[in-house]
């Protein structure tokens, strides 16, 4: 394979990369797979071109693309990935070697995979070995880590804000815990440096990786859009410097190096940000989660389940690095250059796209008492999505800006958000006033708008219950925002895109089942609701002429063209609703966040072996009462058995002595007289053989005879 790719056919280059499955792997395998060999010479500079290749045979490189192939972690990998040609699995050193010779490049990534820290050891001495036996150059990439340079000494002690470059290289000194990691930089260096023209390697001294979902960073993305938190954590003062860097400008690095082969060996790959840990966590609370952060003890960090050690490690690095070589020499399209602060928005929407954390937004409408609730709450359970409901929004928003009004007048005097929250505070006391505890829909509706802009609404999604009720409500909610551009060539009305909900359950049942309905619900669940005997009526009558004319809030999102659904609800049963719930299911499809977490994985699995001792249980006394049964049965039988046979030996005993009455009168009367007078006369004469005497007397005194 190698040979074609260096002889005759050159348009492809055979690009090996270890655990392909795994986060950075994955991310650069699939950059590399779009990109066209040679592509970083286009606009680099003629120094860095290499001379000994022709402009025809430049063109031709540029004309294929890398062709990947690699191995992966687990076995579960059972679908192919889409950018690799081939991936393996379990394989032994001596198939591995020979999957790695038919390869032009090979890239051993030791920054999420540490476990392959030996194998990346390995690979390249045995390719070292076998040097004499290439068809053609062959090049190693090692992708290490920026902790190799984590208890570096500053460059000037009294200046500790200058940064380090790839020329301070043979300074560095490594965490505790990566010390194996710079042992094989340095063999990756050294083995290089034999036949660079044959056999050219390159360490790439990686900073902490982010975007296109996230790893070690993943913590605070994750904490941030649960939103089960008031303040992400910031493990210790957070005032470290991190070196990071975007994982596709990473693997646009390693593009360069393919295409350019530069003469440095050891490649610095972090971007021109600054910032500290406290800053990163900041800037993703703000985005995705509650917009505070609080400091906590470094302890801390090893109470969470979803930092390893080596994550704990990298997040308190503290490091000022500069890559001299991106800048100068390489031809890179940086993706995120100025950092994850200033690029969060884009970081923000890699991390929801690559993981499926899209909001899902329902709109369930009906008449009174249809059960709007109860199939909201349902659904908010399965989907782990927020329940709105106008009266809660409206008691939670009074309640926040009471707590913003009661603030120290010293923190808000010339706070603006504290002054417009006062103003609208009065204004929804004076409107209440006016309407006896109830608002207008202008105030109703900037609060549910809120309410659907927050952050929670915006990461997981909404069930919006019973609102808006009428045309009119439903635009003035969903309205564009101004700054929002019009398509004038569109017939649809302009909406807002992040709070319009994509689905709309529209729930109907008669007017006699909903009556019938209020009739039988406990007085608790009536109190304080317009479910009363006088008021039903009236809403329910309402609710049936604000939806036969043709402006109704139907009508609006029929407009928009957004999916409704009708469902008929014809009993109240929980049945019924497993029913309704199965159809929705249906139309929504899967659920688009993280899914249970591990709390409530545990809580469920404790449920679950619950659940099974209960049935073993039940089944336990089930096979004992069966047991009981058959012995109880098998002891009646016995007896009803052993009675009958009683019963028969009795009558066999009856019948036995019938039938020997007469032989026993007769012995009685002709044979026991003469054999006593023979054992008499026997007695008297004492013969030798009495037996023969009685014999004898006996055949003679025989009367019959």
């Amino acid at each position: 394979m190698a040979e074609e790719n260096i002889g005759s056919n050159n348009y492809t280059k055979r690009v090996f990369i270890n655990r392909i499955d795994s986060y950075s792997s994955k991310c650069i395998a699939k950059f590399l797979s779009t990109c066209v060999v040679g592509a970083s010479l286009d606009e680099a500079g003629e120094e860095e071109e290499d001379d000994s290749l022709s402009q025809e045979q430049r063109l031709k490189e540029k004309e294929g693309t890398f062709e990947i192939v690699g191995t992966v972690s687990s076995a579960a990998q059972e679908q192919k990935l889409s950018f690799a040609a081939e991936q393996y699995h379990l394989l032994d050193r001596k198939d591995l070697l020979q999957k790695l010779m038919e390869c032009d490049v090979i890239i051993y990534n030791i920054t999420d995979n540490t476990d392959q820290v030996d194998e990346a050891s390995w690979t390249v001495s045995a390719l070292h070995e076998e040097l004499d036996n290439f068809n053609g150059p062959k090049m190693f990439i090692l992708v290490s880590t920026v902790m190799t340079w984590a208890l570096s000494k500053p460059l000037d002690p009294d200046q500790p804000e200058i940064p380090f470059t790839e020329e301070d290289y043979r300074r560095r000194r490594p965490h505790m815990n990566f010390k194996d990691h710079i042992k094989t930089e340095k063999l990756v260096v050294k083995m290089g440096k034999t036949n660079k023209s044959m056999f050219p390697t390159y360490v790439v001294a990686s900073g902490l990786q982010y975007g296109m979902g996230e790893n070690i960073f993943h913590f605070f993305f994750k904490t941030s859009w649960l939103g089960e938190v008031l303040r992400v954590a910031v493990f210790g003062p957070g005032d470290n410097i991190i070196p990071t860097i975007h994982v596709n400008d990473l693997a646009g690095v390693i593009q360069n190096i393919i295409d350019l082969k530069p003469n440095i060996h050891y490649i610095v790959a972090v971007d021109d940000s600054k910032h500290t840990l406290e800053d990163i966590v900041k800037v993703i609370s703000h985005a995705v989660g509650p917009g505070k952060i609080q400091n906590v003890p470094k302890e801390d960090a090893f109470l969470s389940r979803d930092l390893k050690q080596t994550d704990i490690d990298s997040l308190f690095v503290n490091l000022q690095m500069e890559a001299v070589i991106l800048k100068e020499t390489f031809n890179l399209h940086w993706v995120s250059e100025s950092g994850i602060v200033e690029n969060i928005d884009r970081v923000v929407e890699e991390y929801k796209q690559s993981r499926g954390l899209l909001p899902i937004r329902i709109c369930i409408l009906g008449p009174p008492a249809v059960g709007k609730s109860t199939v909201a709450e349902k659904i908010c359970k399965h989907y782990k999505l927020h329940h709105i409901k106008v009266k809660d929004a409206i008691a939670e928003s009074i309640a926040h800006l009471e707590s913003l009004v009661q603030m120290d007048d010293g923190e808000n005097e010339n706070d603006e958000t504290g002054g417009s929250a006062q103003e609208f505070f009065d204004a929804l006391k004076e409107n209440m006033d006016q309407n006896g505890g109830r608002l207008d829909d202008q105030f109703v509706i900037q609060i549910m708008r809120d309410k659907l802009n927050s952050t929670p609404c915006k990461n997981q999604g909404f069930v919006l219950d019973g609102f808006p009720k009428t045309y009119d409500q439903a635009k003035e909610l969903f309205n564009a925002d101004e700054d929002e551009p019009e398509d004038a060539r569109s017939k649809i009305p302009p909406f807002n895109k992040n709070i319009i909900p994509e689905f709309v359950l529209s729930l109907n049942a008669t007017d006699a089942f909903l009556k019938d309905r209020v009739l039988n619900l406990p007085e608790s669940a009536v109190e304080g609701t317009h479910y009363t005997q006088d008021q039903f009526p009236l809403h329910l009558t309402s609710f049936r002429e604000n939806n036969v004319e043709d402006e109704t809030v139907l009508n609006y999102f029929d407009e928009l063209e957004i999916h409704m659904e009708h469902i008929e609800i014809t009993s109240s049963d929980d049945i019924d609703y497993l029913l309704v719930m199965e159809k929705i299911t249906d139309v929504v499809g899967n659920a688009r966040n993280y899914g249970r977490t591990s709390e409530e994985l545990e809580e469920e699995e404790k449920k679950s072996a619950n659940e099974k001792l209960k049935q073993l249980a039940d089944k336990q006394a089930e096979m004992e009462r069966k047991e009981a049964e058959e012995a109880a049965s098998r002891a009646a039988r016995w007896e009803e058995w052993s009675k009958h046979m009683e019963e028969v030996q009795m009558v066999e005993q009856g019948l036995l002595e019938a039938q020997t009455a007469p032989l026993q009168n007769y012995l009685m009367k002709n044979v026991m007289p003469i054999l006593t007078q023979g054992l008499i006369e026997c007695c008297k004469a004492r013969p030798d053989d009495p037996v023969d005497f009685l014999a004898e007397y006996l055949f003679k005194n025989n009367p019959q005879v």
